[in-house]
């Protein structure tokens, strides 16, 4: 299931959602501490979005969670509004800014990224989501609508967001797991669970965010996140074989630039610049 939060705001799924994630928060930072997937995945994406990203920036971060990237971000000299729509995932925002003594450099909004109208008054030069929290959306552009009025011109966009085919699920079939290797290819959308709450992922393609960004927003990269290693939720593989997972990094090294495995994989990184 996606790692961001609802919003759908005002549907039995956002609800539910909403609630999962604020239940997660709560031990969230443990789980991702304890993940060798989560953290060499999350090593990935910040290689990615520093070959892009200028000294100084200020960064619009979607589905922010418990602020682990948003505090990344802040120390390396970036200022941060965090968004997120979980009460409980704010909560350890404040929290660590509090504690970090961050708050010239990070601020927080309880804000839905369908209702990324109700932030006024400035605009970024970042925007930036991580790990699938677009993958509560049935539709990219409910959240695209906005990105006009708060991106500077040649203002950039990362977002990190769950496919429909992942290779590494596909060979659930070996296992005689033949229902969750195409889950993700269901057309309204695939059944999830966290914390005893129920909502529906989407899964979106490539083209889906062309077509959602719009012309004005022109690809610049595009590359697999666990293509042909395991996901995190395999963490357990990688503790047990690390010499195996240490060569599957490797190789998602070598392919992950290329089709179709910067189209094919857990999730897939995607760059875009705003030229209006």
């Amino acid at each position: 299931m996606p790692a961001g939060h609802p919003i759908m705001m005002g549907s039995e799924s956002a609800e539910a959602v909403e609630r999962a994630f604020s239940k997660q928060s709560v031990v969230y930072d443990r789980d991702d501490a304890r993940n060798i997937i989560l953290r060499d995945l999350r090593r990935q994406v910040y290689e990615h979005v520093e070959r892009f990203i200028s000294p100084g920036s200020k960064i619009l971060e979607l589905n922010a969670g418990t602020g682990i990237d948003a505090m990344y971000f802040a120390r390396a000299g970036h200022t941060v509004v965090a968004t997120d729509v979980s009460n409980g995932m704010i909560a350890q925002i404040e929290r660590k800014i509090a504690l970090a003594n961050l708050e010239q450099r990070i601020t927080c909004r309880r804000v839905s990224y369908e209702h990324l109208d109700q932030i006024t008054g400035t605009k970024f030069s970042y925007v930036f989501s991580n790990f699938g929290g677009l993958n509560c959306t049935p539709d990219l552009s409910r959240v695209t609508r906005h990105l006009p009025a708060l991106l500077e011109p040649g203002g950039l966009l990362t977002w990190v967001i769950m496919p429909p085919i992942c290779p590494w699920e596909i060979l659930g079939i070996l296992k005689g797991n033949g229902t969750k290797a195409f889950r993700r290819l269901k057309k309204n959308g695939t059944p999830s669970h966290l914390e005893g709450e129920y909502f529906i992922t989407h899964y979106h393609t490539l083209r889906a965010m062309r077509l959602a960004l719009g012309p004005s927003f022109r690809l610049l990269a595009h590359e697999g996140l666990a293509a042909v290693s395991p996901p995190p939720h395999h963490s357990e593989f990688a503790a047990r074989h690390t010499r195996l997972y240490s060569i599957l990094r490797k190789a998602d090294k070598l392919v992950r630039n290329h089709f179709p495995f910067n189209r094919w994989a857990d999730h897939i990184i995607v760059t875009f610049r705003y030229d209006p």
